[in-house]
């Protein structure tokens, strides 16, 4: 079925007698609301009232006829319903008839030797002005029309006489034999715009509004004039000898011999033809054309634009629609637009959806901001993430394309049907607004297309920040689909933190496979660090320190300072009490970051590299970096005991430490003699030297009494 921009009606047939046919046939027209008027070659006006259309026929009742004369025709004829005249133009004089009666108007005298004149709108209230040509000179004149008077206010002299003129506000345009011009009626202005080589009954200007002009141009050209003389709109493209043109917005009609044409303004396309025999003019009406020939008259109505548009929608033409719709934006009460802007795109949407122009589709669908869950309806297996609740807008027999059929047939198409239906899905969840009713629906369908396309990336992006996953939906599927470590996300994300971890343990136990994550253990353990929930942290932290003392402590030293407090110190110190290297890295985090004064910690650490130092030297290697960790604490550290500590290496051969404990103490001499004659280092001695000279006195801890002996008795002060 074509597109119709216009709906055509014969509305008028002229009757006459079979010798009166050719003095009697329709010359021109005018119209004004329900009233028609018909000017014949024989000087006659007749008035036709039109009435409202009852079961698509339009109803008419003939009014007055009056006779202007013995003969010629009636060539131009306009209303003037702010005083009720009509203004006449036969026997090159203008005449003012009153609308109803056609009777002349006693105060208004004709006004004589006329070719052509139009109407336009005044900056006054109580009149109008009329444009006249003179039919013996060139010149125009601009006329002041009241109820009761009207004389001429301005001449403008022509530089040759019109054949063809329009009047728009304070511009004219008009045609002379061989040209077109543009006048200021205000400054008397002219410039010439191009020149023609048309006959005179080819000669095209009419008014468009809004200070535009139609022109028939040069190469069959349909030229759009603007009061400045610039050229706004790309010209039409019409057919040669086009007799009359017409402008109803959106479109230009355009009358040929046998055929009524109509154009777009948008896009300059023709939209419509229609076959007419004899056609010899048209005028503009308020919802349309009339187009009349000798002897009828047509109406041309314009369907309603909301109509058009969902047509050209249905005939597949999206790019037509969207344009139209575009351009007729100011002819609709702003809410009305916007609520037929949203349901163009969707319908837009699926045409390409189904086009598979998903791009073009996933823009318009936003655009009219779509129910998601319409699309995803769309989908085999999808249904269960709508809930029972949905109900589709969307008629069966508008679905276009079957998705559950196409996935048997052709899997690869299918495949590009489901990677939009995450690009549509994600770009509609970043529309917060838009996506508050069925966030839900929406993160349950990404999360089932992710685990079905196996895209573990955006899947763990889904279910690494709070979303609307249904458990009961979507543990199923990750399951089915073996991604237990998107399913211990998925649990995170629901606060089951048991759970959660429970799963990624047995990713890393082996007892699971999911290879979607290279480092589980890794996950497992920033988790804990992260969670507030002590009792699955203290369920999972040895697990994580029998694998790896050195990571698994970090469930406790890489928590956020705020969440510090959540474990009580001497708690922890008690649960790594039996992992030393774990133990050793948390008492070190204690002092070093939190900067720990407590004397039991430094004791701990201090004896803790002491027992790690031992260890080592039984063995073949020796620990350089630990004993230089401990010398370090023992010069730096103010908050051990150095007793209990030198009570611990007394026995050893950690001769360097004994010196410095012994330093500490004040008991430089002995600490001399400890690295000149049981270390046997006089390099170590002179450092010691120097460093001890370094600090302060009396920043050096002092125990009330020396350091003891072997046996135990006490030094001398």
């Amino acid at each position: 079925m074509a597109f119709n921009a216009f709906t055509q009606a014969h509305l008028y047939e002229k009757q006459a007698a079979p010798k009166e046919k050719d003095k009697c046939s329709i010359q021109c027209l005018e119209c004004y609301d329900q009233n028609l008027y018909i000017g014949s070659r024989d000087a006659t006006v007749q008035h036709i009232i039109l009435h409202s259309r009852e079961n698509g026929a339009l109803k008419r009742k003939e009014g007055r006829m009056r006779k202007l004369g013995s003969g010629g025709p009636v060539t131009q004829m306009r209303a003037v319903p702010v005083f009720n005249h009509l203004l006449v133009l036969w026997d090159r004089s203008v005449s003012a008839l009153n609308m109803f009666s056609l009777e002349p108007v006693p105060a208004l005298k004709k006004i004589q030797h006329v070719s052509l004149f139009d109407v336009r709108e005044s900056s006054g209230s109580a009149c109008v002005e009329m444009v006249t040509s003179s039919s013996r000179r060139k010149m125009i004149r601009i006329h002041v029309v009241g109820v009761d008077r009207w004389e001429v206010v301005k001449e403008v002299s022509m530089p040759q006489e019109p054949v063809a003129l329009a009047a728009d506000g304070g511009s004219l345009c008009m045609a002379s034999s061989d040209r077109y011009l543009i006048c200021d009626i205000g400054t008397g202005s002219c410039m010439e715009l191009f020149p023609h080589s048309l006959s005179r009954q080819c000669v095209i200007v009419a008014s468009v509004g809004g200070g535009e002009f139609l022109l028939n141009g040069p190469g069959s050209l349909g030229m759009f004039v603007m009061k400045t003389g610039i050229c706004q709109r790309p010209p039409l493209q019409w057919p040669r000898e086009v007799l009359a043109a017409r402008a109803c917005f959106p479109y230009i009609l355009t009358l040929q011999a046998t055929t009524l044409s109509v154009y777009s303004m948008l896009d300059q396309q023709c939209k419509q033809t229609m076959s007419l025999s004899g056609g010899k003019g048209l005028i503009s009406t308020s919802d349309g054309v009339l187009v009349f020939t000798e002897r009828d008259i047509f109406s041309l109505t314009l369907v309603p634009l909301q109509d058009q548009i969902q047509a050209l929608v249905g005939h597949q033409r999206v790019e037509e629609a969207l344009l139209l719709l575009d351009g007729v934006q100011s002819h609709f009460p702003l809410d009305s637009y916007k609520e037929l802007q949203k349901i163009i795109s969707r319908q837009a949407g699926y045409v390409y959806f189904y086009q598979e122009v998903f791009s073009e589709a996933k823009d318009l669908f936003i655009k009219g901001e779509l129910d998601p869950r319409e699309i995803i309806s769309l989908y085999p297996d999808m249904e269960s993430c709508l809930g029972e609740n949905f109900q589709s807008q969307l008629d069966r027999a508008s679905r276009g394309r079957d998705l559950r059929a196409l996935r048997q047939e052709d899997r690869n198409t299918f495949h590009r049907y489901l990677d939009f239906l995450g690009d549509f899905l994600r770009a509609f969840s970043r529309g917060k607004e838009q996506s508050v009713g069925c966030r839900k629906e929406v993160d349950c369908a990404l999360l089932r297309l992710y685990a079905e396309l196996g895209d573990v990336d955006k899947l763990q992006q889904l279910l690494a920040f709070p979303n609307g996953c249904r458990l009961d939906d979507s543990v199923p599927v990750l399951q089915q689909h073996n991604r237990f470590f998107a399913l211990g996300s998925l649990y995170l994300c629901h606060g089951k933190h048991t759970e959660a971890i429970k799963t990624w343990v047995k990713i890393a136990d082996g007892h699971l496979e999911d290879v979607s994550c290279s480092d589980v253990y890794g996950h497992i353990v920033w988790t804990l660090s992260q969670m507030k929930d002590n009792d699955a942290v203290r369920t999972f932290a040895d697990w994580a320190l029998q694998r790896n003392q050195e990571i698994g402590v970090q469930i406790f030293t890489k928590r956020p300072p705020e969440d510090q407090a959540m474990f009580v110190t001497q708690d922890v110190l008690a649960l790594l009490k039996k992992y030393p290297l774990a133990s050793r890295l948390y008492l070190e985090f204690l002092i070093q970051d939190l900067e720990s004064e407590e004397e039991l910690h430094h004791n701990l650490l201090v004896l803790a590299y002491v027992t790690q130092v031992l260890q080592k030297e039984k063995g073949t290697d020796s620990d350089t970096k630990t004993r230089g960790k401990l010398q370090q604490l023992l010069w730096d550290s103010i908050f051990y005991d150095v007793f209990t500590v030198y009570e611990r290496v007394e026995p050893t051969t950690l001769h360097m430490e004994k010196a410095i404990l012994l330093g500490r103490a004040g008991e430089h001499t002995q600490a001399l003699q400890v690295l000149v004659y049981q270390e046997q280092d006089l390099h170590a001695a002179e450092a010691f030297c120097c460093r001890s000279g370094q600090r302060c006195s009396g920043s050096a801890q002092k125990p009330p009494a020396g350091l003891p002996d072997r046996e135990g008795h006490p030094a001398p002060a």
